[in-house]
């Protein structure tokens, strides 16, 4: 009589590892394919600079008050009546960077019910 023999299938463990290898080699490559900065450039410092808003921007300090070019604003829909029809098509909002995202909604959603066409935050950008 034969012997009994069970066939164990074998877990393509091995498959499993050369794929995630080839992956690995993969983004090793892919991650350097980005150009690094010369290391005799030398970029801008505007540590000492005076940080000033756009002169046609709507600016939101932290507690909520509005000020269009250093003069006080009562309500973002009289700050939008008063603008002609080419500047309520992208209207700029610098908030201040404690103000609370509620208020900045607020403010934004107020701008385009009073006609802004897009509402652009200001925002500071900065290298990594």
């Amino acid at each position: 009589m034969r012997s009994m023999r069970r066939k164990t299938k074998s877990e393509p463990t091995i498959a499993l590892i050369n794929i995630v290898f080839l992956m690995l080699i993969f983004f090793l490559v892919a991650g350097t394919l980005a150009q690094p900065l010369d290391t005799r450039l030398e970029l801008v410092n505007t540590k000492d600079l005076s940080s000033r808003p756009p002169p046609n921007a709507l600016v939101v300090h932290q507690d909520g008050t509005l000020t269009y070019r250093g003069e006080a604003v009562a309500h973002a829909a009289e700050y939008a009546a008063g603008l002609d029809e080419s500047a309520l098509a992208r209207v700029l909002v610098v908030p201040d960077r404690n103000l609370s995202a509620d208020r900045l909604v607020d403010v934004s959603q107020t701008l385009r019910q009073a006609g802004a066409g897009s509402v652009v935050v200001v925002t500071e950008r900065a290298l990594p």
